[in-house]
């Protein structure tokens, strides 16, 4: 799953990544969190466009949102065909731009380790998403968006099973719809990202709350049972009891 993740560029990066042209500036974030604003790359009058849109689908048929689950992810494997997403799959599909997201371990004694996932021969990641738009009861508009996660790849295994979905950048254009791409085409381009684009960091707790939001969550940050040892204090010396000859000895 991806319930975290990080978008720490200047905006004149994502321009030149998704070759858009003259976007709105946006502050780097670190810690992006479910039913926050977000920015996606998508179609628009036949070319790239970004916009900004809630993190967690609401399906245009929605009567009343609040009963729904909290569609922040969906399934690659499902989405095609599942009703909350089977119509953006086929019409409404976007890019998640992140310099990096969050998964948790889960370790011994029931503690959850945070990590950073990133790829470090890579600034930006385009992850696989859907949008779609809802019209409330007074016909307000409201846009948003899920990601699509898929198995992990071995880079991450170790630390969780799923994770989002990579788009590479020759791909874009299909994704979006730019460029006409069969079902099964685009199923195809729902796969695990090939071993070693990734790599994981350690990471403090402080990324578990959605109030924290700076560069510092993304340093490293060694697990309390990782930490080494302090160092054993010597022992004192201990003086050996003289022997009864060496007590007798003394005496002369």
């Amino acid at each position: 799953m991806c319930g975290r993740y990080a978008l720490a560029v200047a905006p004149a990066e994502l321009e030149e990544e998704f070759s858009l042209i003259r976007i709105e500036w946006f502050p780097p974030r670190y810690n992006i969190a479910p039913t926050q604003p977000i920015n996606v790359v998508r179609a628009e009058k036949g070319a790239r466009s970004l916009a900004l849109v809630r993190w967690g689908l609401i399906p245009s048929w929605a009567k009343n949102p609040a009963e729904l689950p909290l569609f922040f992810n969906a399934r690659a494997e499902t989405a095609p065909d599942k009703p909350a997403f089977r119509g953006p799959f086929r019409h409404r599909r976007c890019l998640v731009p992140a310099t990096g997201f969050y998964e948790w371990k889960r370790e011994s004694g029931g503690r959850k380790q945070p990590y950073l996932v990133r790829a470090p021969r890579r600034r930006i990641l385009a992850l696989a998403g859907l949008w779609d738009e809802y019209a409330d009861a007074n016909g307000n508009l409201l846009d948003s968006a899920t990601i699509l996660t898929t198995a992990a790849n071995p880079d991450l295994a170790p630390i969780h099973d799923r994770m989002p979905v990579v788009i590479e950048p020759e791909d874009y254009d299909r994704w979006l719809g730019l460029v006409p791409a069969e079902r099964d085409e685009l199923a195809g381009l729902l796969r695990p990202p090939p071993t070693g684009l990734l790599e994981t960091v350690a990471v403090g707790p402080r990324v578990n709350s959605a109030r924290d939001d700076d560069a510092a969550l993304q340093e490293p940050f060694e697990a309390p049972e990782a930490q080494s040892a302090p160092p054993a204090k010597p022992k004192p010396a201990v003086t050996p009891e003289p022997s009864a000859a060496e007590r007798q000895l003394k005496l002369f």
